[in-house]
This record gives structure tokens, C-alpha cells and sequence, in this order.
């Protein structure tokens, strides 16, 4: 049986993409482009400015924020430092201020990203044709390896072991592929009147999910939480100190 848990309130309008780090859950909001930084029971540590634009995923790692930048904004006003194309973007983790950015492998926009600890490369997401890929940051995203996916709108990423959970939003499914053979490994479907999950972190072996509610908006509100389904001790574990405030928590 599957459970999807509200967890913390949503900090802003359009939660995109998702990290846990040791200071926090770190929340890409796709209306500001603000990237707000939760602590225990979702209180905002943080809020940090960037220049991402139309932001969708965000990871953090080698001491530095990452975050897609995927293409022109639909919800905010025009700001000068725009630019209307697909960048992967390295920002300081402290202030937020551009340090480096990256093309997309494929050109297009991009939805996840996702800092691989072992290696220090990151997978990012790729529209045309639709794949994941892993790169190296160090050699100007050069791609170290990639392989094909088949269900579309790939979105946000979270590695768990050998393997990298990739949300399908539009058909509100998210995979687990191989990270070397590109195989699947596991597949959770969400219902239909379920939330679209967008970005994707693991924390302590728990999934965690946020819904945007956009640009298709079917739901009352979006939302972050947690996944849980029978025959995850460890998630039934977590869930367990988080459903009373769950159960409380506001949407926004």
C-alpha cells in the first residue's frame, strides 16, 4: 500500500526541486527562484537569492549550490540577468552569488539534477532525447555516461545506493534506474488525483517528494512529503515521529 505524508509547509508557491544536506532540506521554488534553506519541522533557516531563472532542480555539493536553470520564466517578472536558456548553475552555498555556469548537455532546459558523493559528478536530466546523464563538472560538464529513458518529463533525481530515483511528472511515476546499466530497478505510481511529483530527496533511506502544482494544476495546493509503502521499516519509522505534524501542517 502506498502513503504519500505531507511533511513540511510549503515555504513559498511552487516547490520544484528538493536536497537534504546536513543543515537542511533545501527547497528550489519555481515562482521566486528563491531558494529557501528548512530546518526541523520546516522552519526557514535560509532564504537565498541566485539568478537562477524558472528554477526546477537543486542539489548541493563539492561546497556549492547547483541548481537547473531551465529556460525562459512564466511566473515572475523579467530580471536582468535572464537569459532565457537551459544552465546548470554553480552558486556560492553561503551567499547564493554565481560562481560558474554550465550549458545543458542536450541545449534544452532541464528539470533534475542531483550530486553524485562518491565521485563528485552530477546527473542532470535531458529532454532531446530524453536520458539521464551523468557529468563532471570539473572537465566543463563533459559527459562521462548516459543512458536512455522511456516515460516522458523527466524531473527531479535522488540517488538511493546502486541506484536514481527519476520522477516522471506528467504521469506521476518515479523510476529507480541503475546507475551504471540504466536498468530499472523499482517503480512507485502515485494515483491519478495524486500529488505530480517534481523534485525527489533521500533522507535517512526516506523518499521525499514536492508537487508544484504547475504548470498543470490539479491539486488545491502544492505540497512536500514523504513516501511510504508497505514493507519500509525504515520509512514507517521515520513517518512515525512526523504524522502529527504532518496532520497540522498548513498549505499554501
Amino acid at each position: 500500500m502506498l502513503q504519500l505524508v505531507q511533511t513540511y509547509p510549503v515555504p513559498d508557491r511552487m516547490p520544484n526541486g528538493l536536497q537534504w544536506t546536513r543543515e537542511g532540506l533545501y527547497v528550489m521554488d519555481q515562482f521566486s527562484d528563491l531558494i529557501y534553506v528548512l530546518g526541523d519541522k520546516g522552519k526557514v533557516l535560509r532564504v537565498i537569492s541566485n539568478v537562477t531563472e524558472n528554477g526546477s532542480g537543486i542539489t548541493v555539493g563539492g561546497g556549492y549550490i547547483w541548481t537547473g536553470s531551465n529556460g525562459k520564466t512564466v511566473s515572475r517578472p523579467y530580471r536582468s540577468t535572464d537569459t532565457h536558456l537551459g544552465w546548470i548553475l554553480k552558486l556560492d552555498q553561503k551567499t547564493g552569488e554565481p560562481v560558474d555556469r554550465y550549458r545543458t548537455p542536450d541545449g534544452g532546459g532541464i528539470h533534475g539534477v542531483e550530486w553524485e558523493h562518491e565521485t563528485g559528478l552530477i546527473w542532470v536530466t535531458a529532454f532531446s532525447p530524453k536520458a539521464l546523464i551523468l557529468c563532471d563538472p570539473e572537465e566543463n560538464f563533459k559527459v562521462v555516461r548516459k543512458f536512455p529513458v522511456e516515460l516522458p518529463r523527466l524531473h527531479g533525481l535522488a540517488i538511493d545506493g546502486d541506484g536514481i530515483w527519476c520522477a516522471h511528472t506528467g504521469v506521476k511515476i518515479i523510476v529507480k534506474y541503475d546507475r551504471k546499466s540504466g536498468k530499472e530497478m523499482d517503480r512507485i505510481t502515485f494515483p491519478p488525483d495524486g500529488p505530480a511529483p517534481h523534485g525527489l530527496s533521500v533522507k535517512d533511506g526516506v523518499l521525499w517528494y514536492c508537487d508544484a502544482n504547475f504548470p498543470d494544476s490539479n491539486r488545491a495546493a502544492p505540497e512536500i512529503g514523504v513516501i511510504m509503502r508497505d514493507g519500509s521499516n525504515g520509512a514507517r519509522r521515520q513517518l512515525g515521529a512526523r504524522r502529527g505534524r504532518a496532520a497540522a501542517g498548513t498549505r499554501r
